[in-house]
Formats: structure tokens, C-alpha cells, sequence
């Protein structure tokens, strides 16, 4: 049986190397022998943006970045998550299941509060709820996520064994499936990558302003001439997921024998990240001088999630008795 595959990103800022590395990339490379649905999070996105027209250009900009990189829109279903409105209803089903206290544990909520933020909001509080209706009405079996998101796929197989507890079994439970040495994707402060720290290299900056973001990444005081290690170093710990094993042992060699600045190793990195997102990057700026091409693959990838998720919706609710329709009809 075909496994099913599915991963989200928000479409709340231009996507990122950690966004590529740690979701887009493993996504992709499952979906080569599973069947993938992939998908715009801006329901979850409206808990942070505020701005229609910055809405709309992200989740594009989203879409080009799939399609840029690799994604067969005719093998796997690409959709704006607000044009599948079944995920809301069976959110709320789900909620009418799910404890405050897992709520109360989830760790972007836990985040907030201790950063004492005064605008903490339902969608915040609620976000993992709606991220199991994600998962939950298609059927998922694996969904690629970083180590720090795998809380929110043992929440969602905790979500969806109550229901089948309550109801009868119904709801698949997925699987978490991380890339272990893609784990955390450190960003130019050597931070996990994220833009809530500001720290990011976006995806698709032509070379030139490439080379000025990296050359940016903070590194120690080490002189020239002294030998390095580059186990702890972030312009390293970057290089090494663009570079091929015999680039990474040569790169090493050279930072273990002195005489290698950290210029010189940011340099190093600017060539194999070009090397690696050049014909992509060509690809995601025809995209966006484009919109419709990218319009038709989301409304006709719509059309098919809605199919999958309408099917899980009528099973659930016909289980809860909320579906009165199939027992008068």
C-alpha cells in the first residue's frame, strides 16, 4: 500500500534554508515513492499576519518555492490550505476532544507565555488542533517535520486515538519522520534558523546579495593562521548540507591546519549554496512573473484535497451523528 505523505509550511515570509532543509527538501524526496499532498498554511498564518496583500503575495511566493524545487504538480496535490475549509470543521470537531492541558503543553503557547506576551490569541492557543485536522483528513501516514515540530505529531496521533477511543476507529495515525542530521538547520547567529530570530538566508536572493547574507554569519575570534575546528563552527555546520562528502573532508582538512580564515570559509559556502540553488532559483522567478501558472496548479490541487478531505469529514461526522442526513435519506 502507498504510503501518504504530507507537510505544510506558513505562508507567513519568504520560505528559508531551514524551511527547505528541514520540511521541502525530505518532503520532496518522500514523495518520489509516496503519494504527497503538500500544502500553503495561512489559516495558520493569520495567527501572526495582519496584511491581505502580504497574505497573498506569501502564499505564492510559498507555491512558486515548491514548484521551483522540484514538486510534479500532476503526482502530488499542491493547495492553498484555505481553499480546503474541511480542515476548520473537523478542527472543531477534534477541539470537543482534545484536553487543556495538552493545549497548555503545546510549546509554541509555552513560548509565548514565558516570553510574557501580552496578545497570545485562541489561534495561537488552539494551532495544534487545527495542525491534527491538517494531518488527520488525508489519511496521513508520515509527515516530515524538524525535531522541534515532532511534539505536534504525537499530539495529533493523541487527538486522533481518543476519537477512534470514543467513536470507533476511524482517523489514521501518522508518523513523524525527521532527518536527523537536518534536525535543527542553524541560522547566521547559530540559533536554530528561524524568523522569529531574524536569523534566516532566504531561499532565492540572487548571488550577490547570497554572498552579503552569509557573510554576515557570526563566527569566533579565532586569528588566520590558527588551526579550527569546524565541528562548532555554523559557517561549517551550513556548508555541510550543499557540499558533497569530498568538499566537506577538504574543507575540514583546511580549518584543522590553520591558515584559514572565516572569510575564506564563507566564501567557500556562497559557492556550493549558488552552486545548488541556481537553476531552482531561474525557475521560481519565471513562477512569479507568472502568477496564473501558479493559480491553475492550486485551484486543480484544491479540487483533489477536498475530494480526500470531504470523504474523512462525512465518516466522522457520520460517526459522532452529526451526519442526520445518512440515516433519514
Amino acid at each position: 500500500m502507498t504510503k501518504r505523505v504530507l507537510t505544510g509550511i506558513q505562508s507567513s515570509g519568504v520560505p528559508h534554508i531551514g524551511n527547505y532543509l528541514g520540511a521541502i527538501r525530505p518532503a520532496l524526496e518522500h514523495a518520489k515513492e509516496s503519494e504527497g499532498f503538500f500544502f500553503i498554511a495561512n489559516y495558520h498564518s493569520l495567527t501572526t499576519t495582519r496584511d491581505r496583500s502580504q497574505m497573498l503575495a506569501q502564499s505564492l511566493d510559498v507555491a512558486a518555492t515548491w514548484l521551483a524545487l522540484g514538486l510534479d504538480p500532476e503526482r502530488t496535490v499542491l493547495w492553498n490550505q484555505s481553499d480546503v475549509p474541511e480542515v476548520c470543521e473537523l478542527a472543531w470537531i477534534l477541539g470537543c476532544l482534545t484536553s487543556k492541558g495538552m493545549l497548555d503543553k503545546a510549546h509554541a503557547f509555552k513560548d509565548a507565555v514565558a516570553k510574557g506576551k501580552k496578545d497570545v490569541t485562541a489561534g495561537l492557543y488552539t494551532y495544534p488542533v487545527l495542525m491534527a485536522a491538517d494531518i488527520l483528513a488525508f489519511g496521513t501516514n508520515v509527515v516530515p517535520v524538524g525535531k522541534d515540530q515532532k511534539q505536534h505529531v504525537e499530539m495529533t496521533r493523541d487527538i486522533a486515538q481518543r476519537f477512534n477511543n470514543v467513536f470507533g476507529e476511524t482517523l489514521v495515525l501518522p508518523e513523524p519522520y525527521i532527518v536527523e542530521n537536518m534536525a535543527v538547520i542553524p541560522g547566521l547567529d547559530g540559533q536554530k534558523m528561524s524568523k522569529s530570530y531574524n536569523n534566516t538566508v532566504e531561499l532565492f536572493l540572487p548571488r550577490k546579495k547570497l554572498r552579503k547574507k552569509l557573510m554576515g554569519i557570526k563566527t569566533d575570534s579565532t586569528p588566520v593562521e590558527d588551526p579550527k575546528n569546524p565541528d562548532v563552527c555554523n559557517v561549517f555546520a551550513l556548508y555541510k548540507l550543499f557540499s558533497t562528502a569530498e568538499e566537506q573532508a577538504d574543507l575540514g582538512d583546511r580549518y584543522r591546519a590553520g591558515g584559514l580564515g572565516y572569510g575564506h570559509a564563507k566564501h567557500e559556502l556562497v559557492q556550493v549554496m549558488d552552486r545548488h540553488l541556481a537553476e531552482p532559483r531561474e525557475r521560481y522567478e519565471e513562477l512569479k512573473a507568472n502568477p496564473e501558472e501558479i493559480l491553475t496548479v492550486l485551484r486543480h490541487g484544491a479540487e483533489r484535497a477536498r475530494k480526500v478531505a470531504r470523504e474523512t469529514l462525512d465518516e466522522v461526522r457520520d460517526r459522532t451523528g452529526l451526519l442526520l442526513s445518512r440515516d433519514i435519506s
